[in-house]
């Protein structure tokens, strides 16, 4: 129990900077280069899984289920895509039927995404797999 608290506080940091690349990315494509908001929220979330990754294995996790780390990378961003498509709705949502400003929109959305992301990355990726 101590050894998951303490992967889910550092996946929460983790989190936070990637979080800050991926909002800080949004903005500046849609304030200053004029993009779709949902483009942006895009590209920004990918870059953000990419940081979030990096994080993940060099600091958070300490055990590694799959032993190749293609396969890894690609289940990670898996999930990840699976979190982009409830970033966007959330977004796409908060913004088109609710009003809400982009950035708004972006913080909410990342609630939702946060924890369903950590659960589903440290079950299939970074548990100890079950003593046989």
């Amino acid at each position: 129990m101590r050894r998951l608290l303490k992967e889910a506080v550092g996946y929460g940091l983790a989190s936070a900077i990637a979080l800050a690349v991926d909002a800080g990315l949004l903005f500046v494509l849609v304030h200053f280069f004029g993009w779709w908001y949902l483009a942006a929220a895009t590209v920004s979330f990918t870059v953000g899984l990419a940081v979030t990754y990096v994080l993940s294995i060099t600091l958070v996790f300490a055990s590694r289920r799959v032993g190749n780390r293609r396969v890894e990378f690609v289940t990670f961003a898996v999930i990840g895509i699976v979190g982009l498509l409830i970033n966007n709705a959330v977004i796409y949502v908060a913004v088109r039927h609710l009003g809400l400003d982009y950035m708004v929109a972006k913080a909410i959305a990342a609630i939702f995404t946060f924890a369903g992301n950590f659960l589903a990355r440290r079950q299939l990726l970074f548990a100890r797999p079950a003593a046989t």
